[in-house]
């Protein structure tokens, strides 16, 4: 799960990276997701990938991503994982867990894809994991109740 590096613009200074030119799509939320997002997603295989740009509204007090936007993307990916695996019927978050592993630095863009571990009637068991340039950043695990027929 790679993430596309960050091109260089002809003065040799960085460039900011623009996910929808390596092929992601902007997921549309006008609710909480539309003010930390945007959050993007691309097809991989049989599911999808995720991710964000850590932007600086991103930051906390060190100047790092703030462990609450996260906690915020690994509960959009694994719920969203779920929402496809039960084709849309609703359900709610009852367990994440959230293990961070690596600073994610202000400009980097993050990736997650995130498996079904086991699913029984009414529930989803899920596990993920948080990427920068195939770098562990941060894991994730949730369980996911399905609340309706549809």
């Amino acid at each position: 799960m790679a993430a596309a590096d960050h091109g260089s613009d002809p003065s040799g200074q960085d460039a900011p990276f623009d996910p929808a030119a390596h092929g992601w799509e902007r997921i549309s939320d006008e609710g909480y997701i539309g003010l930390v997002g945007p959050i993007w997603q691309k097809p991989d295989g049989n599911g999808m990938r995720f991710a964000f740009l850590a932007d600086p509204k991103h930051r906390n007090r060190l100047g790092v991503v703030h462990g609450g936007m996260i906690m915020t993307f690994a509960d959009r990916v694994l719920g969203m994982t779920a929402h496809h695996a039960i084709g849309g019927k609703d359900h709610a978050t009852i367990q994440l867990d959230v293990h961070f592993v690596a600073a994610i630095q202000i400009g980097q863009f993050v990736e997650a894809r995130a498996d079904i571990v086991r699913r029984t009637r009414d529930l989803i068991f899920m596990k993920g994991d948080l990427v920068v340039n195939d770098r562990i950043v941060a894991t994730a695990n949730g369980i996911w109740k399905i609340l309706t027929s549809g």
